[in-house]
């Protein structure tokens, strides 16, 4: 018997030393996977900052229904202009805006800090063109759920601007000096915040003020928007037949106003509705509506055909 419990224990360690020496050999290998893929050190360390920030600030100021609202509040707005800006204007052109408010969707768009809007809409429409072959730039099927996720935002193999794809948004000066300058408009914009927060109570409020409606929430707008990307290609119902993996999820349409509804996008990308049938709920696509009531965007005449 107590041969048994030593052979036992032993084969216990036997494994758990097999399986420490695999992690760190998975981590030694890393750097290496990195390079091979030219994911560069800054933005790995500057979006890991801002998790490591976010918790930190959490745990150090704490929790109060006033900054969780906060932090819903501009998660929500700012997700409105991701989803409603970066991709069915920008990207796939879906209503019209006059220059003063396409300016506006720019700016509010790019406080979510995911770069230039001629650099979202250039590789979004190539991925339309490419979906779930070699060519696409964030297939989970082709190069798995964390390059899709997050991996290829962090490679410098994607990060210029595609500018053959976006010939009819760089004759607007503005929008291509924004391009170039992708950081001013979430400075600006945490700046702005940190004001508010300051106005409303003295330094502790601008801490808590930036810390959930600028942090926390950039960090949640991050991994919500990334979401289609990698969870919309493996999960959810695929109710249009399609070559690529698109799926349809509430789940997903729910946390982006929307986006969730992607088999139904790839299917119609210039449609400026996702769900092709009224009860899949699209938050964006009833804002847009209603913006349109007082003229501020202007939606095409067209119905989505409810085919599936």
């Amino acid at each position: 018997m107590p041969g048994d419990v030593r052979s036992v224990a032993s084969s216990s360690v036997g494994v758990a030393r097999a399986s420490l020496l695999a992690v760190i050999a998975r981590l030694a290998s890393f750097p290496a996977l990195w390079r091979s893929n030219g994911i560069r050190f800054a933005p790995v360390w500057q979006m890991g900052l801002f998790h490591v920030l976010a918790v930190a600030g959490v745990v150090l100021l704490g929790i109060s229904w006033t900054a969780v609202l906060i932090s819903v509040a501009l998660y929500a707005i700012r997700m409105f202009f991701i989803v409603t800006g970066y991709h069915r204007y920008f990207s796939h052109r879906s209503f019209r805006l006059n220059r003063f408010w396409q300016l506006v969707w720019a700016l509010v768009a790019m406080t979510s800090t995911q770069k230039g809007v001629l650099w979202w809409a250039s590789h979004h429409r190539r991925h339309h063109r490419y979906a779930d072959t070699d060519r696409d730039l964030h297939s989970p099927a082709r190069r798995g759920f964390w390059w899709a996720h997050v991996g290829w935002v962090l490679s410098d193999q994607f990060d210029h601007t595609v500018h053959e794809e976006v010939r009819d948004l760089a004759k607007f000066p503005e929008l291509v000096w924004l391009n170039r300058h992708p950081l001013t408009p979430p400075l600006v914009y945490a700046l702005a915040v940190a004001g508010l927060g300051l106005a409303w109570d003295g330094w502790l409020g601008a801490a808590n003020f930036l810390l959930w409606g600028f942090v926390v929430s950039t960090v949640l707008l991050w991994h919500g928007s990334f979401s289609i990307n990698s969870f919309a290609h493996i999960w959810g119902r695929r109710p249009q037949e399609r070559e690529d993996t698109s799926g349809n999820s509430l789940t997903l349409a729910l946390l982006t106003l929307g986006e969730g509804w992607h088999n139904d996008h790839h299917a119609d990308p210039a449609s400026v509705r996702q769900g092709k049938h009224w009860w899949r709920i699209d938050l964006a696509y009833l804002g847009l509506r209603a913006l349109s009531l007082v003229r501020v965007v202007r939606l095409p005449a067209r119905r989505i055909p409810a085919t599936a």
